[in-house]
């Protein structure tokens, strides 16, 4: 071979890329030797290769799975940069949401809470008829699947002559995160007889009590509305007569002029 060409060892160290990573990176088709010794077996590379090993070498340092380092190896330079710095601003905002986990954690091990806690408050709750969609989503996706969910039950709500403005109500029936699908339920409420329609269901919500907790403007995003759902659950284990079943809801528009309510059904 010429001086334009390198065994894989030499190559490996010029571009910082392990003989496994070589292996495993020609047998993924992102990087292929040159040239194969057909009688020792010897992989040689061409110099013109360095770039585009030094390049997969970078983007396995992010931690990118081999299948988007392929795609982003074929892209435009500033194309790929675009991508890169979008996946950027993901995980800082996974980071942050982590970073608020970690909070959620300190507070429950550590009781606190206030003054969010002493801001908890019971109200009894009417029987009512709910019709509701009922779906499987992650954080990502819940806020869509809510407004198309309550959007489509509205406007079934009038098509049948029904009061269209009453509260929305979100229920968690499945926790709901970044890595996994939750269910959850999307309802409103209706006065009369009504049929089911598709996967609009129908039912009856008995009278009973709730502990619910306006939320604050600076808390109603994930993961920060998490400090809420806290401070409710602190407040039950506070009191020694009280017992929350049931799942957790939130309820639009909330009171005394917050966006939404966190609330709790409350043991009979």
């Amino acid at each position: 071979m010429t001086d334009s060409y390198f065994l894989a060892g030499r190559f490996g160290a010029a571009t910082r890329l392990s003989p496994k990573a070589l292996r495993l990176y020609a047998e993924q088709g992102l990087l292929v030797p040159a040239h194969i010794d057909p009688v020792t077996g010897y992989r040689y590379y061409a110099a013109a290769q360095a770039g585009r090993a030094r390049l997969i070498a970078r983007l396995r340092q992010l931690g990118l799975p081999i299948a988007r380092i392929a795609r982003l190896i074929e892209l435009k330079p500033e194309v790929r940069l675009a991508e890169l710095r979008a996946w950027l601003d993901v995980q800082a905002k996974r980071l942050e949401e982590q970073n608020e986990l970690v909070e959620a954690i300190a507070r429950q091990s550590n009781g606190d809470g206030e003054p969010l806690v002493g801001a908890v408050r019971i109200r009894d709750v009417a029987a009512s008829k709910l019709v509701y969609r009922q779906g499987q989503v992650t954080v990502d996706v819940l806020e869509p699947f809510t407004e198309r969910a309550e959007a489509e039950i509205r406007a079934y709500l009038a098509q049948c002559g029904k009061n269209a403005d009453g509260p929305m109500t979100l229920h968690f029936h499945e926790p709901v995160n970044h890595d996994g699908k939750g269910l959850v339920e999307v309802a409103l409420p209706y006065t009369g007889s009504l049929e089911p329609s598709g996967d609009l269901r129908i039912r009856l919500q008995p009278a009973g009590r709730e502990a619910f907790l306006a939320v604050p403007e600076a808390l109603e995003t994930f993961p920060m509305v998490l400090r809420v759902y806290d401070a409710v659950e602190t407040w039950f284990e506070q009191s020694s007569d009280l017992a929350c079943f049931g799942s957790p809801y939130e309820i639009y528009p909330g009171s005394g002029g917050a966006r939404f309510d966190v609330a709790y059904p409350i043991t009979p």
